[in-house]
């Protein structure tokens, strides 16, 4: 009687590998799409605790610094009076035009309890102005206390944001300038949204191009609506008087 024949199986290695299923590729795919999309997720987690924080952090510390650089000295109280400048309402000083991104200025808003005063630049480009330095001037308007319009530009989110409060100004509230010698105090009088091509507002007379200024006018610009560059929401305000630091400090911002 013959044996059965005997079957003899190849040894391990070498036998053939599983051909991979549709859904074992699809959850491959599936599991190094997550894996990227994590990755993603962090990186802009990352950018935008950066943007929205950390700028603030750094902008505010450098701009509290420029504040301090530019060494104004603090205004004169004599012991007879309290301390308040008396308005004048005459011709006021008015100070050259400075060279690009020259800081010659400060911004105090009353309004704004609890804001630090910020430094005003020359410039609004934002690498060497807005970024960096705060509030910017637009080149070839009138410095503070000129016959035109001072017009000033500003972040509204990010890099310390002077201007994020700019919603909460009211008709007659104090924008309080400062130079090395003088208080330049305007008195808002209207607010507006217009598009980033209405240039019309930074006219020497604000919203009437071509018309000779006679008033001393002050404009604020920055972004609308929040987080948004769609739009332009824009501040405008009126020399009410200015005083000599020397005299004393603006009853506004002595409450």
């Amino acid at each position: 009687m013959s044996s059965p024949p005997v079957t003899v199986r190849p040894p391990a290695h070498a036998r053939t590998a599983r051909t991979p299923t549709a859904s074992s590729i699809a959850y491959g795919i599936v599991g190094v799409v997550g894996e990227l999309l994590i990755t993603v997720g962090v990186l802009l987690l990352g950018f935008l605790v950066w943007q929205l924080w950390w700028t603030d952090v750094e902008g505010n510390a450098a701009q509290a610094e420029i504040v301090r650089d530019l060494g104004f000295a603090p205004p004169v109280v004599a012991e007879e009076d309290d301390g308040v400048a008396e308005p004048r309402r005459d011709e006021p000083p008015v100070i050259d035009e400075p060279p690009h991104a020259t800081s010659f200025a400060t911004l105090q808003v009353p309004r704004w309890v609890g804001e630090q005063e910020r430094p005003i630049s020359q410039g609004t480009d934002r690498p060497t102005v807005l970024d960096v330095l705060g509030i910017g001037h637009y080149e070839g308007t009138a410095m503070p206390g000129g016959v035109g319009n001072f017009a000033l530009a500003g972040h509204r989110v990010t890099f310390g944001k002077p201007f994020n409060r700019i919603e909460e100004l009211q008709v007659d509230d104090a924008l309080v300038v400062r130079t090395a010698d003088t208080w330049y105090v305007y008195k808002v009088t209207e607010m507006e949204v217009v598009t980033p091509a209405d240039v019309r507002v930074i006219a020497p007379v604000p919203n009437e191009p071509g018309v000779e200024p006679t008033e001393r006018f002050i404009t604020l610009t920055t972004c609308h609506p929040m987080f948004s560059a769609r739009e332009r929401y824009i501040v405008h305000g009126v020399l009410d008087y200015w005083a000599p630091v020397s005299d004393g400090t603006p009853a506004e911002l002595l409450g």
